[in-house]
């Protein structure tokens, strides 16, 4: 006989990561960083002490983070990458009978942090331009309601909440409701309406933020996260979390990340261009695609998404294909923005009855 497992965990399909690129293809599919490691951070990496345990606290790294958020290093939890993060804190406030509440389609490990903590899945459809539609989520809220995740930009549609819709909305969120205000793509954003919340921290007892190193800062491979928010609501995400599981390296990477943000803002400013230059060259092709935020594209295919997706592969371009809505394309190596234009030049020229009016126009 086999052993018993629970049947909600036996269906649930793992996380799948972007797809690896072909030597002569680019890899856009993980949104990963395109510039390679800063010397600093490589030295630091290599003056680990690897024979012994990394501080669990991960001290240094949340003093650092507090004085930057202007808060005490109670109110910073580091994890290994802010998805980490998100596991602890779902365990933390729902189980069996709750229920948490996000859009979609977001981040699609969302789904299944929530089915391991017992807990149900409650989703609002996006709205058309790929943002969430947030005064549809506050009605959603029930008395089972544990948890609401908002994700700006989301991802995968690279669209923001506004301040403005962010702060309507938590006035109509219950206090006993915690709000995960998942910001891994903030340091991308360049609309100045979008919501930022480090500064609400102090308005919102129930709010937690969401950072991460692993993109804005090229550290995916370390797997170091954070997040900011009330010391106690932390307290319990450190209580489910592995013990040790944020590396000494990864910690030493952030720190001396945070020392190079000069070198970090002028590669955001190119990745920018770059996106500038995606948004423009879409737009002239006749794509609608939300306006992106975060340091990719979405591509609404609909039932031609997985036609698109070979012609794109046909083109050396590995993206995120999320059949059969759309696909996402991360902004990448300068040599890769022509091959995309050249790609979707080909997906409209001979998909564009498939796609419809959502999609191109």
């Amino acid at each position: 006989m086999p052993v018993t497992l629970r049947p909600e965990i036996a269906a649930l399909a793992p996380y799948r990561q972007g797809r690896p690129a072909a030597r002569d293809a680019f890899k856009l599919s993980s949104n990963e960083s395109p510039f390679p490691l800063l010397p600093e951070v490589i030295e630091a990496i290599e003056g680990s002490q690897l024979n012994r345990y990394p501080d669990g606290a991960a001290t240094a790294l949340r003093v650092r983070l507090a004085e930057r958020a202007g808060v005490t290093v109670d109110e910073v939890h580091v994890g290994a990458g802010s998805v980490s993060i998100l596991h602890q804190l779902i365990q933390a406030t729902a189980s069996t009978g709750d229920e948490v509440l996000y859009a979609w389609r977001s981040f699609e490990a969302y789904p299944g942090i929530v089915t391991v903590s017992g807990a149900t899945s409650v989703t609002v459809q996006n709205r058309a331009d790929g943002s969430h539609d947030l005064d549809v989520m506050a009605s959603a809220i029930t008395p089972r309601t544990r948890v609401v995740i908002v994700c700006s930009p989301n991802n995968p549609t690279s669209a923001v909440v506004t301040a403005v819709e962010f702060e309507a909305f938590m006035a109509r969120v219950p206090d006993t409701v915690l709000v995960i205000l998942d910001e891994a793509y903030r340091e991308f954003v360049t609309d100045a309406h979008a919501v930022e919340g480090l500064p609400l921290l102090e308005r919102y007892p129930n709010l937690v933020v969401l950072r991460t190193f692993s993109k804005a800062y090229g550290l995916a491979g370390l797997r170091v996260g954070y997040a900011v928010g009330p010391s106690y609501i932390l307290d319990a995400a450190r209580a489910t979390m592995i013990a040790l599981s944020v590396t000494e390296p990864a910690q030493r990477a952030a720190i001396v990340s945070l020392d190079h943000e000069a070198t970090f803002a002028a590669q955001l400013a190119e990745l920018v261009e770059r996106r500038t230059t995606l948004r423009d060259g879409l737009a002239a092709q006749g794509w609608r695609i939300p306006e992106p935020q975060g340091n990719f594209v979405w591509l609404v295919t609909g039932e031609a998404t997985a036609a698109a997706a070979e012609i794109l592969e046909k083109h050396g371009i590995v993206a995120r294909v999320f059949a059969p809505e759309g696909i996402r394309i991360s902004v990448g190596e300068a040599e890769s923005v022509e091959k995309v234009l050249a790609a979707t030049a080909e997906v409209v020229e001979t998909l564009r009855e498939d796609i419809g009016s959502g999609g191109l126009g």
